[in-house]
């Protein structure tokens, strides 16, 4: 009960910074959280190991990951209005505690070689600290930088993507070190739920909310409304559930997520499958770098495609996300194996779209549904990553999985997962068309609304 209701240094009273406060440090708080959970992005690396160890077949090795974002959705949904009503210190602990846990507990189901711990572990318990995690600086952030939302979330959100740039060599590292057997990935579970403990709670120290009506110096609220889809007016997360525009917001986000974590999921056994027969094979450890390389790109991604849509708008800058996707999973298909740079390149396009995608979306729901409750909004708008990391996955294994019976190799075995991704980007593009306005009769009356937001306005 005393996580719900927060006291003490928890409480979110004990947050608000003084006047003299520099917002800037707000953004690294939030990074220490997420380039923590981001290592679920690194999860690939764990699959090969798992698999050999505890005679998993792909789709049962994704398990875990399936469930963490699962869990991440429904926790954001669900803990959204508690994030909102708590504060951002208070989300930040639950993350850490859940997040950490959750590696102890997978790390005793390898041990044990009780997969079915690992599950529960990394995807329930690690899943609840990654929603709660990735929702966490949201509001905050968007207070803090009115003028540029879409820079601050994009600073923060990240450090989501670029989390397995670390992960990744660092967890091939640790498998090195202790073993691919069930006792080797137990201790690299162990390890690494123990320093991330460490690394989440300086975020935890660093956090802080605005003063009550702090503004940054200069700032015009409404003078900065001067783009179609920005609202003036403010929409509780009740009612913006009822808007259309929500539910088409939620397409494009779910279909946007399915066609990357496919890929994201598999990246190390898929290009070490694409390129198996040819005279350059790619290896464990240059799988591994591939992995990060996406990483990368997710991260550069997140901060480039969201910064620039402070300037061209949301609509637009998912335009480019859905159609650059879409393309770039055609050049995929048509080239194949044929060029390995030209493979990664349009692998690392399609991962920089998947993560602008995910840090745009906060202030595409600033612009559409106002400050009030962006927060809580985000947080059920987050249930499409949950069908979306099903989806995404699923697609890819199973099909990779049924042509490998069938005798097919190479990337015979990627080719129709690559047609469905297609597909879907495109039925993507069209959900993002048919976004309008949001009608008044969903605002909320000013009079009934906090300072803080009455006062806010808002931006491009």
């Amino acid at each position: 009960m005393a996580l719900l209701a927060p006291t003490g240094v928890l409480a979110r009273s004990r947050t608000v910074a003084p006047a003299s406060w520099n917002r800037w440090l707000v953004p690294p708080a939030a990074l220490c959280i997420h380039l923590a959970i981001g290592q679920a992005y690194a999860w690939s690396v764990f699959k090969p190991p798992l698999e050999s160890s505890l005679h998993l077949n792909g789709t049962e090795s994704a398990l875990p990951f399936q469930f963490a974002i699962v869990v991440l959705g429904l926790s954001a949904a669900f803990g959204g209005t508690l994030v909102e009503r708590n504060g951002p210190r208070w989300a930040m602990v639950v993350a850490t505690v859940c997040f950490s846990a959750g590696f102890l507990v997978a790390a005793m189901g390898a041990a044990t070689s009780q997969y079915w711990l690992v599950v529960v572990g990394y995807g329930v318990i690690g899943g609840i600290g990654l929603g709660i995690g990735y929702i966490s600086p949201v509001s905050t952030l968007i207070a803090w930088f009115p003028d540029r939302p879409g820079l601050a979330t994009g600073i923060a959100i990240m450090g989501f993507g670029g989390g397995a740039l670390i992960a990744s060599p660092w967890s091939t590292w640790l498998l090195g070190q202790f073993g691919t057997q069930p006792a080797g990935i137990s201790s690299t579970f162990l390890v690494m739920g123990l320093v991330y403990a460490v690394f989440m709670t300086l975020g935890v120290l660093l956090v802080r909310v605005p003063p009550p009506a702090w503004r940054p110096p200069g700032y015009q609220p409404v003078a900065a409304v001067s783009r179609p889809l920005v609202t003036t007016g403010h929409v509780s997360a009740h009612n913006a559930v009822r808007t259309p525009q929500f539910w088409m917001l939620w397409v494009v986000l779910c279909l946007n997520v399915t066609a990357g974590i496919g890929i994201l999921e598999k990246a190390a056994p898929m290009v070490m499958d694409f390129f198996s027969g040819t005279s350059t094979p790619v290896s464990t450890a240059a799988a591994a770098g591939f992995v990060a390389l996406l990483s990368l790109a997710n991260m550069i991604g997140r901060i480039f495609w969201s910064a620039l849509s402070d300037l061209v708008g949301r609509k637009n800058i998912y335009r480019c996300y859905l159609g650059f996707g879409a393309l770039m999973y055609l050049v995929i298909a048509l080239v194949g194996n044929g060029s390995k740079p030209l493979f990664i390149i349009a692998a690392m396009v399609v991962l920089s779209c998947y993560g602008g995608g995910f840090a745009t979306v906060p202030a595409y729901l600033k612009d559409l549904f106002g400050t009030y409750q962006v927060g809580a909004i985000h947080g059920r708008l987050l249930t499409a990553w949950s069908v979306a990391g099903v989806a995404g996955p699923l697609i890819v294994n199973a099909i990779a999985d049924t042509e490998k019976h069938a005798g097919r190799t190479g990337p015979g075995l990627y080719t129709t997962s690559l047609s469905v991704m297609i597909g879907l980007l495109v039925v993507g593009f069209v959900a993002n068309e048919l976004i309008r306005p949001v009608d008044a009769r969903f605002q909320e009356p000013s009079t009934q609304l906090p300072a803080t937001a009455r006062t806010s306005g808002a931006d491009v």
